[in-house]
């Protein structure tokens, strides 16, 4: 028997196609209706030029580091996560006699299990790249925070102050974009568990998780609350 089956190989083909082509998916969706991502944008928007309008930016600070704060624990967890699958694969033999007797578990050898530990463990080290890369990026935030004029001085002039309202916006922006994919890794990633049972149910699991994601960027109760709060605006 070979490493990984046919039926195991077009899984995991479809496994990336939906990851991959999910992203390029949403991006283009966006252009044609709302997505919360965009909606989102818009707020992001509206909040940094209130934030120019004021003197005290605790709040704003404080929006950023709780935003930063989530993105690290996440982080920290790939690398919680990338360490026990790492000791899953160094007891390959037991955890394939503990699943071997579930019920639709298909025949895996040792190298079968070990490539599929190892997809899932590239999954983590891709989120954890993207959460830091995430961190940073409001790291940057927040220095742009600090560096913003002041509401009443005369020195900056109009066009400065847009420059850097669509500056620090963007920022805010992009790091949540990076979250958003960090997330979307985590979510691919419990499908990809079912490919350890059955490769029919991988693919089944992959088509959920993109249905889900779907629904909660385009048809969610909560885009539909932050449009309505633009319009009531």
């Amino acid at each position: 028997m070979t490493e990984l089956s046919s039926m195991d190989l077009l899984s995991l083909l479809w496994f990336f196609l939906c990851w991959i082509g999910y992203n390029y998916f949403s991006r283009f969706r966006a252009k044609k209706v709302d997505r919360l991502q965009n909606m989102l944008q818009r707020y992001i928007e509206e909040w940094i030029a209130v934030l120019h309008k004021r003197d005290v930016r605790i709040v704003d600070t404080t929006v950023i580091a709780n935003m930063e704060r989530n993105a690290s624990f996440l982080a920290s967890s790939c690398l919680l996560i990338i360490a026990g699958l790492l000791t899953v694969l160094g007891s390959t033999d037991r955890a394939i006699n503990l699943i071997a007797d579930l019920p639709f578990v298909t025949d895996i050898t040792r190298q079968g299990w070990e490539l599929k530990l190892l997809v899932l463990s590239f999954i983590f080290v891709y989120a954890f790249f993207t959460f830091t890369w995430c961190m940073r990026q409001y790291g940057f935030a927040s220095v742009l925070i600090g560096n913003a004029p002041l509401y009443n001085d005369p020195t900056v002039t109009p066009e400065q102050r847009a420059v850097h309202i669509e500056t620090l916006s963007r920022i805010v922006g992009l790091a949540v974009y990076s979250f958003n994919l960090g997330l979307r890794a985590y979510y691919f990633s419990l499908a990809l568990l079912v490919w350890f049972i059955h490769p029919l149910a991988f693919v089944v699991a992959t088509a959920w998780v993109v249905g889900v994601l779907y629904r909660r960027e385009f048809q969610s109760k909560t885009l539909r609350t932050l449009m309505a709060g633009r319009s009531h605006g």
